[in-house]
């Protein structure tokens, strides 16, 4: 859906998914710095958005998903994914539950897929589950996070009226876009579903171990994998930040292959995923590299040289893994 905010002065339009709200409103580098200092907003409102109803909700949700919801207090935002059997990573999203419904965000046209798998999985459950994008839009207002430190700031995302959302930056403004809100996001390590993962990622490799994934809730689909590789061994891929050469002025496409820079034979050691040009780090951009690539080598993607910075340490298996 293209956003009625669009029409604010200096808005552009972003490009793909991010191509129904605006980019930026003028000005990138102070839009950041706008929203790094607890002010403005962002128009996130292409967004699906998605409602469980019913008395059952929190503990169907609960047996489903990665995340522990069964005791989940109203007004508390939390992450939470649906894996495969085989611990692949197939749906994730961002909700809140209002004391009686739980209300959820997630991709831009992701919300059919996840609504029509949820519907067939309610059995004998008290529950309903509505595609409700055409109602609600979603936006981001660090204002409104109690703190930067809370795991992807998901207290900052609000849902709102779609039919009042010119209303709501009104008062909210001023206005940054999604450049601004993705050069933040990268820099945290906060990997987008779809962009920085693919049909392989578990979550282990991507950082969502906390932040959408509990590791004391009891059983749920693809649980195996991810115990095993968290106690037992290691990611066979990791989520690592990269600090791009800005040489030259443009960013790699997603899904560029990523190679060992100087290294003869080019093997193809991962992929980036999303990338932007932050106000302080420079260019940046989030990518999926095999375990065992030297956290210390200089890479090269597109064309260009990169550097590395941890996101998912290689060994983080080796520091959970029991004792004799």
């Amino acid at each position: 859906m293209t956003s009625p905010l669009l029409d604010l002065p200096g808005a552009v339009a972003g490009n793909g998914i991010d191509g129904p709200v605006a980019a930026h409103y003028g000005s990138l580098y102070g839009e950041q710095r706008l929203l790094d200092t607890g002010e403005g907003f962002v128009d996130l409102s292409h967004r699906d958005v998605f409602r469980v109803t019913g008395p059952d909700r929190l503990t169907w949700l609960h047996s489903l998903t990665t995340q522990h919801l069964e005791a989940l207090a109203p007004k508390q935002w939390i992450g939470a994914l649906v894996l495969s059997p085989q611990g692949h990573v197939e749906h994730a999203f961002v909700g809140v539950d209002d004391g009686e419904s739980f209300t959820a965000h997630t991709e831009p046209g992701a919300a059919a897929a996840l609504v029509a798998w949820l519907d067939r999985m309610r059995f004998m459950m008290r529950v309903e589950v509505t595609d409700v994008t055409a109602e609600l839009a979603v936006t981001w207002r660090p204002s409104s996070a109690p703190s930067a430190t809370d795991p992807g700031w998901y207290d900052a995302y609000e849902l709102v009226p779609r039919d009042q959302l010119t209303t709501y930056a009104d008062a909210a403004g001023p206005a940054a876009g999604t450049w601004a809100f993705e050069a933040l996001r990268i820099a945290r390590g906060e990997p987008r579903f779809g962009l920085d993962t693919d049909e392989r990622t578990i979550p282990n490799e991507a950082g969502w171990i906390g932040p959408s994934v509990h590791l004391e809730k009891g059983c749920y689909r693809g649980q195996e994998t991810v115990a095993r590789v968290h106690t037992l061994g290691r990611p066979p891929r990791r989520l690592t930040l990269l600090h791009l050469d800005g040489s030259e002025n443009r960013l790699p496409a997603v899904g560029s292959d990523i190679t060992v820079a100087g290294e003869a034979g080019g093997k193809v050691i991962g992929r980036v995923g999303t990338s932007a040009r932050h106000h302080e780090l420079g260019p940046i951009a989030l990518a999926l590299l095999k375990r065992n690539v030297d956290v210390a080598a200089t890479l090269e993607v597109d064309g260009l040289v990169a550097a590395q910075e941890v996101v998912v340490d290689p060994e983080v298996g080796l520091h959970v893994r029991p004792r004799r």
